[in-house]
């Protein structure tokens, strides 16, 4: 079983390591664990993604079915990786929106693309229950 000493690991295509870079550590602040000239590693807010070069690259990308990203358990998380990201001039795939407003499962979400189109989806709920 899981426990908070694990992490959770994601590989996913990138086209250009320096952009990756520079998108995942420059501007949402993640920390480079590893480079090497096929990938980086990155501390992706607790959790570990790595970036493939890949020639693989989704030049039309849609939310459903894949994506990836954190569900905040504080809302100013939320808002300030907002902010961040409009201050960074980062690519909004989905401007900031309220989902399913006066269900359980009511929340906050935005989507960002990354330079080879991997679509990243950050949410807060009102309901902590809701999380999982």
């Amino acid at each position: 079983m899981r426990t908070s000493e694990d992490v959770f690991h994601l590989a996913i295509p990138a086209a250009d390591l320096d952009a990756a870079q520079e998108f995942y550590v420059g501007a949402l602040g993640c920390k480079l664990a590893r480079r090497y000239a096929d990938r980086i590693t990155l501390d992706f807010f607790g959790d570990q993604v790595v970036c493939h070069l890949s020639d693989v690259v989704d030049d039309a990308p849609e939310l459903y079915p894949r994506h990836f990203g954190v569900t905040f358990r504080h809302r100013e998380d939320w808002e300030r990786l907002l902010r961040l990201a409009r201050t960074r001039g980062l690519t909004f795939f989905a401007e900031p929106f309220h989902r399913f407003a006066g269900r359980a499962e009511e929340h906050e979400t935005f989507v960002l693309a990354d330079p080879s189109n991997n679509l990243l989806e950050f949410k807060y709920y009102d309901d902590p229950r809701m999380m999982y």
